[in-house]
């Protein structure tokens, strides 16, 4: 249940979060920011539960 609260929300912050909070990113960096924390998460929740 967990995990699938977690997808949603970074799947609504990489969609919509620039129009909702109102960020500015034409260069996509925080977009791949929130990507790159997404991995980070789900290797280091992989490694901690083995």
């Amino acid at each position: 249940m967990i995990v699938g609260l977690a997808a949603a929300i970074f799947i609504a912050l990489f969609g919509w979060g620039s129009e909702y909070f109102g960020w500015a990113d034409p260069s996509g960096k925080v977009q791949l920011a929130l990507a790159t924390s997404f991995v980070l998460g789900i290797v280091a929740g992989y490694k901690s539960s083995n």
